[in-house]
């Protein structure tokens, strides 16, 4: 479990530092600006499929959906927020008065705490916040509620697209990154250079194969809370599955699949934390490095024990 802790102690102190924040921002934009154009031209065809696809769901079931979608995302927004803002407002007190030992398990206790607080607002107010929405959608015409929902499909479509190629850039430009914090954190050990293709074809096989479960899972997209978690769970198993490769190819001489089923559970553990970068715009383009560096530090650390 320490080794856990330091590994992601570890990664949130790298994508804090100028050297990898350059590969995050700079890859990141231009992994955006990307898809926001391919999004730009394909746009009314992806209105249209959503729209098609609404057309099969009963309005009621659009409007009632639409609305728990739009309280859930707004409960999500708010737990991010409150815990942003503490560590923004009272994150050097923090650091001060928490050791480094037990910072990661702070963290998760705020992050805990953002959650049951609005929890405890949504249970108290949340038929209420679940009846203006629908209140909202109600008095809106049907075609201006499905062309809204269709909106949602059509974003949730180009966030997803963005995301899976930030797997893929991040496992491109992986050994360069690492091999730049091995010379600051673990000069005396040496990268392993000769993996590069054998990780980027790897990626490219999860992601087809995450768009395919993403396509079976799509009609959970209607079913509130349940889109979150089966979306949380595909990005995991994404980012587990594919990044787990990277840093091991990059530690490794070769990489053995049944040593590394023995980590599973710290791996997915350190997954689940990349991939709720993803429910916040602009972080998710710095989680892909972040997993990739947490990763790597934890098979560096117990490699050498």
């Amino acid at each position: 479990m320490k080794e856990i802790f330091n590994a992601i102690i570890f990664g949130f102190k790298e994508i804090l530092t100028w050297n990898t924040m350059k590969y995050a921002l700079v890859l990141g934009l231009l992994v955006s600006a990307l898809w926001g154009v391919i999004g730009y031209f394909l746009w009314d065809t992806l209105i249209t499929i959503s729209s098609h696809v609404l057309d099969w769901v009963p309005f009621s079931m659009v409007r009632s959906n639409g609305a728990w979608m739009l309280s859930t995302f707004l409960w999500l927004q708010l737990v991010l927020l409150t815990f942003a803002l503490i560590f923004v407002f009272f994150g050097n007190v923090v650091l001060r008065h928490v050791s480094k030992e037990k910072y990661t398990m702070f963290s998760l206790w705020v992050a805990v705490g953002s959650a049951i607080f609005w929890g405890i607002v949504w249970f108290i107010k949340g038929d209420y916040i679940y009846r203006e929405f629908l209140q909202f959608l109600t008095v809106l015409p049907f075609q201006t509620v499905e062309k809204g929902i269709a909106f949602f499909i059509g974003f949730y479509l180009i966030y997803n697209a963005i995301v899976v190629t930030m797997v893929f850039v991040a496992s491109l430009f992986s050994e360069p990154l690492i091999v730049s914090v091995e010379k600051r954190h673990f000069e005396e050990d040496e990268v392993r250079r000769d993996h590069i293709w054998s990780s980027v074809a790897y990626t490219l096989k999860d992601s087809f194969i995450f768009l395919g479960l993403s396509l079976l899972a799509f009609p959970l997209l209607f079913i509130p809370v349940v889109n979150i978690l089966v979306q949380i769970a595909l990005w995991t198993w994404l980012i587990k599955d594919t990044m787990s490769y990277d840093a091991a190819a990059l530690v490794y001489e070769k990489v053995d699949k049944e040593k590394m089923k023995e980590h599973r559970l710290a791996i997915g553990f350190i997954s689940i934390i990349v991939a709720l970068f993803n429910l916040v715009p602009v972080l998710n383009i710095f989680g892909p490095f972040f997993g990739l560096i947490a990763l790597f530090h934890y098979l560096k650390s117990i490699e050498l024990q």
